[in-house]
């Protein structure tokens, strides 16, 4: 465990270093495209406040894009006879992932506002600023640099190999968000984006509904009555991941950690040691903290990896490369 924490430490120094040379900016198209993230979060308030689920989605879908191949809005692609299995149809994203149409919708509005200015990268990092700020009734306010650049790869296998599985436990966790340039710190207070969206029962019931585990026994029977036994593709049903606040982006995510009225192992994981669970007590605890500490892990998160110069493009269609 300590080997784990000291490789964060060295790995986000890393990408500190790295990424003050990418040319990411806060305001970065000021000049190209000035009215790009007003139009953006136009498009994102019309969907979020349809459906509060799509928030959550936009919110998943800037992690699963950033974990794999970094911030370069891979995970958009469509899959072609040349590349029958992007990243969309890796099991971590298919059929759970959110929020396809409402990047489409803010991409062709900005095509027509700025054509050929502005990346599909960008657009997912944008949105997903913004449907943190919408379900959080404005106290989550994001600045949320841009300058990044489309991929012109995208691969399933990868994000099985990138992406946080449901089932980690705190070494998992930790070294998965190390080989990304985040701390252990980074970690805990990303996954306090837990507190919107839903799940499907797969992603649970396995290890901790089927087996012995430490989930709260009333909230483990809530979930039995909601879920099969064995969920298949054809009967997997989804839960809400915060019973007690399930639209709202706030802490309580943490609070039901320490209630044990959690879904995932990755969750309950958080309190297996003394400094993560302190971590956990400080964001449910103290009023405001976790939001300020979001901002900022969520920023970095948004940093990584990310593609510039010749490494992209800026797509026409978020949905396919540029030919």
């Amino acid at each position: 465990m300590a080997a784990a924490f000291r490789l964060a430490v060295a790995v986000t120094f890393a990408l500190v270093l790295a990424t003050a040379c990418q040319g990411l900016e806060v305001g970065y198209y000021k000049k190209t495209c000035p009215r790009v993230e007003h139009i953006v979060r136009d498009e994102v308030k019309k969907f979020v406040y349809k459906n509060a689920g799509t928030g959550a989605g936009l919110i998943r879908l800037l992690f699963h894009d950033c974990f794999v191949q970094g911030c370069d809005g891979s995970v958009l692609l469509d899959p072609t006879p040349a590349n029958p299995q992007p990243e969309k149809l890796s099991p971590p994203n298919f059929p759970s992932l959110r929020g396809f149409e409402v990047i489409d919708a803010a991409k062709d509005a900005v095509e027509k506002a700025c054509p050929g200015k502005v990346s599909c990268a960008d657009i997912v990092a944008f949105a997903a600023r913004d449907a943190a700020y919408f379900l959080s009734r404005f106290k989550v306010k994001i600045d949320m640099p841009g300058g990044r650049l489309d991929g012109r790869t995208s691969n399933a296998s990868e994000a099985l190999d990138n992406l946080p599985p449901p089932f980690f436990n705190i070494t998992d966790l930790v070294s998965s968000f190390a080989a990304k340039g985040l701390d252990v710190e980074d970690m805990v207070v990303l996954s306090g984006a837990h507190t919107v969206g839903r799940s499907h029962c797969s992603s649970f019931v396995p290890d901790r509904l089927a087996v012995p585990s430490d989930i709260n026994s009333w909230f483990a029977n809530l979930l039995r009555r909601r879920c099969p036994a064995n969920p298949t593709p054809a009967n997997d049903p989804t839960v809400n991941q915060d019973f007690v606040t399930p639209n709202a982006f706030d802490n309580q995510y943490y609070n039901n950690v320490l209630a044990h009225k959690v879904l995932f192992t990755s969750d309950a994981a958080l309190i297996t040691t003394p400094a993560t669970a302190k971590m956990v007590q400080d964001n449910a605890n103290i009023p405001g903290w976790w939001e300020g500490k979001f901002k900022k892990a969520f920023v970095k998160m948004s940093q990584v990896e990310v593609k510039t110069g010749m490494q992209g493009e800026i797509r026409k269609n978020c949905r396919v490369v540029n030919y």
